[in-house]
Formats: structure tokens, sequence, C-alpha cells
């Protein structure tokens, strides 16, 4: 087996069975999607050979730790990597990864191509048909934190959030942007009714 699948095999799992249930966005299924999404965007952007299995490491920790807790889960998940990359990888590969898990914190801030790359592929889905799908995976698992969130104020904080969200790849610009705006645009409509 090489690196890269022992690698996804031992995120995947502590993810599947070490995260609680009501992570319903949060979850296994949320870094694998981000994970696909992240190589597809890396073949449109011409990344390759060595950057790309970087990109795909760090799709895989992005979320990791939520293992420990929700608040700053994105330094968890880089302590997580450097902890369990140190014997695979050099200290500047496992730099390059953190940078990628830091890059996916809200307001997303990456700063070269790699960085964009994850961050774009975490938030892929605010313009895609699959939307809305999503979007309630995230409402429900919010309801856990909160449980008075009401449907208005989700409406609410997703126009906000649509709003102010760039994508960073060219890519995702050019094929995600048109259907985010749809989708924006689908929440103001759902919030007037």
């Amino acid at each position: 087996m090489d690196r890269l699948s022992s690698i996804y095999n031992k995120v995947i799992i502590a993810l599947e069975e070490g995260l609680p249930h009501w992570l319903t966005y949060h979850n296994a299924e949320h870094t694998k999607y981000v994970l696909k999404q992240a190589e597809i965007i890396s073949k449109h952007e011409g990344i390759t050979g060595r950057d790309l299995d970087l990109v795909r490491i760090a799709a895989l920790y992005h979320d990791t730790g939520f293992l420990k807790d929700r608040k700053n889960h994105e330094t968890l998940s880089c302590n997580f990597a450097s902890q369990d990359l140190r014997e695979s990888l050099t200290e500047e590969e496992t730099d390059k990864i953190c940078g990628m898990i830091i890059a996916t914190k809200i307001p997303q801030n990456p700063v070269n191509i790699t960085q964009k790359i994850i961050a774009d592929a975490d938030l892929e889905y605010l313009g895609t048909e699959n939307f809305f799908r999503f979007s309630r995976n995230l409402y429900q698992e919010l309801l856990h934190y909160n449980p008075s969130l009401t449907l208005k104020e989700w409406d609410e904080i997703q126009i906000d959030f649509l709003t102010k969200h760039s994508y960073h790849t060219n890519y995702c610009k050019q094929t995600k942007e048109p259907i985010k705006k749809r989708n924006l645009e689908m929440v103001k409509e759902r919030l007037l009714t």
C-alpha cells in the first residue's frame, strides 16, 4: 500500500470512528468530498506530482481537529498532521500542509496556489447544485450548538456568508461563481416567502 493510501485509511477511519454523530456536515463524507474536489481543482490549475500529493494530504487532514474540538479546529488539524506525518514528510512539506489547512479558516486568506485550491475545495459546494443538501446538513449540525437557530436566521447567515465569500482559483471563479450567485438568489427568495 502506498503512503497516500495508508494516510487516507488512517484519517478516514479516525473520522468515522471518532467524530460525534451530530456532526452532520463536518464528517468523513465531507473530507472525502473535499479531497475529490481538491483533486479536480488541482488538475485544472496544473498541480501535479509532489505538490498534488501534499494537496491531497492537506485535504484529508483539514478537519481532523474536530476530533478534539470545534474551536480552532484548523490549528488542531495542523497539529494532528504534524504529529502523524513527522516521520514520513520533511518539515518543509509539513509546513506547506499546515499552510493549506490554515487557509480554510474563515475568513479565508490563501496566499499561494495550493492554499487557494484547498480553500476552494472546502467551500466548493457553495457553487453547486448540491448547495441546499450540504446547507441542510450544516444547519442540522449547528442546531446541536444552538437549538433555537431558526431556518429564517440560518438563511440570513447564509446570505451574509455567500455575499462575502470569494473563490480563489481561476477554475472555481469561472465554473462555480455563477452557480453560487444563483444559489444566493434562491436563498434570498426563500427568505422573502
